[in-house]
């Protein structure tokens, strides 16, 4: 049997993924392929199945709660969001949301709706360590369909 690639090991090592603070995510389409609709004149234009990836998007916050997504986009082959986790209160019972459970919900429903599973099999995160680094990729976000021709996954 043939030895397999080690795969690049992708989250914070000892890190808690379901404690209270932002995360920057970024999840693609398998082969980044466009699937999600088009850059014109800066601006994206979501086709069917972008607005499926918009509104499951936008449904995550009532999936799960204490999460909140402060800021996202939908792009042709990726989409970007800040996920928020809040403090739940030990008390109140809430089970416990990892940003793991919280994206393979949300990449599930898309699938799910799709008929087919767009996604690759991961995804990219970024632990947000203070308001600068939030501020940073928020204006990233905000910017990213105005820089699509600069955009790696274009």
């Amino acid at each position: 049997m043939q030895d397999l690639p080690k795969r690049k090991i992708n989250r914070l090592q000892n890190y808690d993924y379901a404690q209270t603070g932002a995360y920057f995510v970024t999840i693609c389409t398998k082969d980044t392929k466009w699937l999600f609709g088009s850059i014109d004149g800066g601006t994206m234009t979501l086709n069917k199945n972008g607005i499926i990836a918009e509104s499951e998007m936008l449904k995550i916050s009532s999936h799960f709660n204490y999460v909140d997504i402060s800021n996202y986009v939908v792009m042709p082959n990726h989409v970007h969001l800040i996920v928020v986790i809040m403090p739940a209160g030990a008390a109140s019972g809430a089970p416990t949301m990892t940003i793991g459970s919280i994206i393979r919900g949300y990449k599930s429903g898309v699938s799910r709706l799709m008929g087919f599973s767009p996604w690759q099999r991961n995804y990219h995160d970024h632990v947000i360590r203070n308001q600068e680094d939030y501020n940073r990729i928020a204006e990233y976000i905000g910017n990213n369909p105005a820089r699509w021709a600069e955009d790696r996954y274009y």
